[in-house]
């Protein structure tokens, strides 16, 4: 008995099954509610953004900008743990293994709370040292306060996060994209809210805007978690499903850890990255120029970037959820041309999302949404324009690398998703580390280099994408296009369709 045919879902709200039709319309249909549903998770950072730029000094926008790749390393490590999980539980899910189904979601409990006490305790031990490591220091006292006390409470709020990526991750390998995206709109609709509330009424600044959203992931995944069980009566734990989740542990741990690893190798690069922008408003003495524009410029250019790539993301969430369940059901046809469709349909993104990009460059449209008008000058223009250019003219890259990276964790090759971050954290380091410093004639990085040593700092993003391109081709042609792959406890030999 299958998963879908057990829960007898209604159709708008049920899991879709990933193992039978039209592979390119299945992977459109379930990754529509995760596009939306990433769409929204961006508005999280959207919303802080805009009420923040509108509102509260530049040295406290640049502080809340500055401790993004901060952020980015433990919260993604949390997301990449919690997405090689549910790996484990798609291959149960095809396979038609609903008792599987539950001890993976009991082992998942457990180790959901393991990850989140290590991570609250590392990120919070690490908080001043790590501000340094970004050029954030004491001695701009406005730019430091500000992204350490925002910081403090995002990172005591990393539970939320954990649980929230967890639940979401759980319900889409059972083919549920719809549930997760209702719950992120009560999400964010809470969190703009509370947005307006703690900052605008209470007066509490970035404390407020970290608060506002930390509270209201909270409420979500409460909320979503009691659905869940209330909805799908097979998912209800026993203590059987707990006294056999340690077992469990090691096959759930050996797809999550390197996945997690990976988000927080490629996070080390970008803390690289922006650690190099703040050079930019530095002058002779150390000291942050006036108005921050480099670092308001990209932050608002990097905030434009990760709203047009969430479609191309999520539907990297789907193909893992596809290729996870085709992988447990053994079709390996199917995943071979999936993926295949997944190139083109990752093109056509490409042309749309980039093209959209560049026109809101026109008259910073962009830096409107995100800086209020004296923030914005030509400088911070010249900053975060150069950026973008640079960056969405290679956006198709990155749409590749969203195929290759997540068919091979959607087939359980996790090992290689790690080795392609750390090709991506290579690439990064060489073009920060020697790029600028070569266009600024070989001095130090100031608010006094030229463009031309910005522009060059600018390409770390895109030859990362091509450096971890280059590491997945192997898995992607070997597993994926010659069906290679075998998995754990055996199998019908590699490309006999059973369906």
């Amino acid at each position: 008995m299958t998963a879908e045919s057990e829960q007898r879902p209604k159709k708008f709200f049920g899991p879709i099954d990933l193992r039978q039709g039209k592979e390119w319309k299945k992977l459109i249909l379930f990754s529509l509610p995760i596009i939306f549903s990433y769409l929204l998770q961006q508005i999280y950072t959207v919303s802080d953004a805009a009420i923040c730029g509108q509102t509260l000094s530049s040295d406290e926008v640049a502080g809340v900008n500055d401790v993004s790749p901060l952020i980015f390393i433990f919260l993604q490590f949390a997301f990449g743990c919690t997405a090689g999980f549910s790996v484990i539980t798609s291959n149960r899910v095809g396979d038609g293994d609903m008792a599987g189904v539950r001890r993976s979601f009991a082992a998942q409990i457990a180790l959901s709370a393991i990850v989140t006490v290590v991570l609250t305790v590392i990120s919070v031990s690490l908080l001043k040292p790590m501000l340094l490591w970004i050029n954030v220091r004491p001695e701009n006292t406005g730019v430091y306060d500000a992204a350490y006390r925002y910081l403090f409470i995002i990172f005591l709020g990393i539970f939320a996060q954990m649980f929230y990526n967890f639940i979401c991750s759980l319900l889409r390998s059972l083919g549920d994209s719809v549930t997760p995206l209702v719950f992120l709109i009560l999400s964010t609709a809470l969190n703009v809210g509370l947005d307006l509330l703690f900052i605008i009424t209470f007066d509490m600044g970035v404390e407020g805007a970290a608060a506002a959203t930390v509270a209201a992931q909270g409420i979500s995944t409460a909320a979503c978690f009691i659905y869940t069980f209330a909805r799908y009566k097979n998912l209800r734990l026993t203590r059987a499903d707990f006294k056999g989740c340690l077992k469990q542990f090691a096959p759930h741990l050996k797809q999550g850890v390197p996945l997690g690893l990976q988000f927080s190798v490629l996070a080390i690069g970008i803390i690289v990255m922006q650690s190099c922008v703040v050079r930019f408003d530095l002058d002779g003495q150390g000291l942050m120029v006036a108005g921050n524009p480099a670092q308001n410029g990209y932050g608002a250019a990097c905030k434009l970037g990760n709203l047009l790539m969430s479609p191309m993301n999520a539907y990297g969430s789907a193909i893992v959820s596809f290729n996870a369940q085709n992988a447990g059901a053994k079709l390996y046809d199917r995943i071979k041309r999936g993926m295949l469709q997944s190139l083109l349909i990752m093109f056509v993104m490409y042309v749309v999302l980039a093209g959209l990009g560049l026109l809101l460059t026109i008259n910073g449209a962009y830096q409107r949404l995100f800086l209020s008008a004296d923030k914005i000058s030509a400088e911070s223009l010249k900053y975060g324009n150069t950026y973008l250019y640079v960056a969405l003219t290679c956006y198709f890259m990155l749409g590749y690398l969203f195929v290759f990276r997540c068919s091979a964790q959607g087939i359980g090759q996790s090992g290689f998703t790690l080795l392609a971050g750390t090709a991506e954290l290579a690439a990064r380091l060489i073009v920060c580390i020697f790029f600028p410093p070569l266009f600024n004639g070989g001095m130090p990085i100031t608010s006094s280099a030229p463009l031309s040593a910005y522009v060059m700092l600018c390409f770390a993003d895109p030859l990362a994408w091509v450096g971890s391109v280059l590491a997945l081709t192997y898995p992607f042609v070997k597993y994926v296009i010659l069906k290679k792959y075998k998995p754990e406890g055996g199998g019908k030999p590699a490309g006999e369709e059973e369906r």
